[in-house]
């Protein structure tokens, strides 16, 4: 072989091994952060991300819903936004809040929330989530959903959610039964309060964050003032923790 050659030969292999190890490891791959600034709600930007389940109605699911409470609802988040959005994920300031919104049978919203909660377990991690639920894949999802939200009354949201995130079952009153007793806690209390005010509230509050931030589908996410569409890779996660502690994101929770 010519030494022209096996230069043509050496670059067109590194090219190639570069190429499977974007294949085979995507978070060496640094994607491009472009945003978008929003002007409602105030000081909040919005980045284009990647693959969703489309959804429907973000009220879909909840009884005796009307435009004035629609309205009224969304009037309610307003008045404190980042409360809403974030809880106690706010912390003292020194964690970047990150607010996830899923459904449990969207798969795209299985691998995020897998992917955030390793993330936030890792000593260090400086990252605090507020986990959203989301159902707009029908009635099973908000099923789910509510379910969810009811065990959190009997401290076992974390262990419902993460349930609910890997089976592969649908919600149905006999899983969730079956789902209460293996995990220990009242089914009977669980069913009474899963359609409970707090519960309503909760996913009322929820739906309309969905629509102030324009989601149209799941998983979402708000990171700071970061309002995101999609799944995104970890890289991109951690790129924007970084830049939001970096830039001030609390600023955004003293203009709303």
């Amino acid at each position: 072989m010519t030494s022209r050659g096996r230069r043509t030969f050496l670059v067109v292999s590194g090219l190639a091994l570069l190429y499977a190890g974007f294949r085979i490891v995507p978070g060496l791959v640094r994607e491009d952060l472009v945003f978008e600034e929003i002007d409602d709600p105030v000081g909040f930007r919005r980045l284009t991300a990647g693959k969703s389940s489309a959804g429907f109605d973000p009220f879909f699911g909840l009884a005796d819903q009307t435009e004035n409470n629609h309205a009224d609802a969304e009037s309610r988040v307003r008045r404190n936004i980042c409360t809403t959005l974030y809880g106690d994920a706010l912390g003292s300031g020194e964690d970047v809040p990150v607010a996830s919104f899923s459904d449990y049978y969207c798969p795209y919203c299985r691998v995020q929330t897998k992917r955030l909660a390793a993330m936030e377990a890792r000593p260090g991690s400086g990252i605090r989530i507020a986990w959203h639920e989301l159902p707009l894949l029908g009635e099973t999802s908000t099923l789910a959903a509510k379910a969810a939200l009811a065990a959190r009354n009997q401290g076992a949201y974390p262990a419902f959610h993460e349930r609910l995130m890997k089976s592969p079952f649908q919600a149905t009153p006999e899983y969730l039964q079956a789902l209460a007793d293996d995990i220990e806690i009242d089914h009977e209390r669980l069913t009474a309060d899963m359609n409970g005010e707090r519960v309503l509230l909760d996913l009322e509050n929820s739906a309309a964050l969905a629509r102030i931030f324009d989601f149209i589908g799941t998983p979402a996410m708000v990171i700071g003032r970061t309002v995101i569409q999609g799944e995104i890779s970890e890289r991109s996660i951690q790129d924007l923790v970084e830049r939001e502690r970096a830039e001030g994101w609390a600023s955004v929770c003293r203009q709303t």
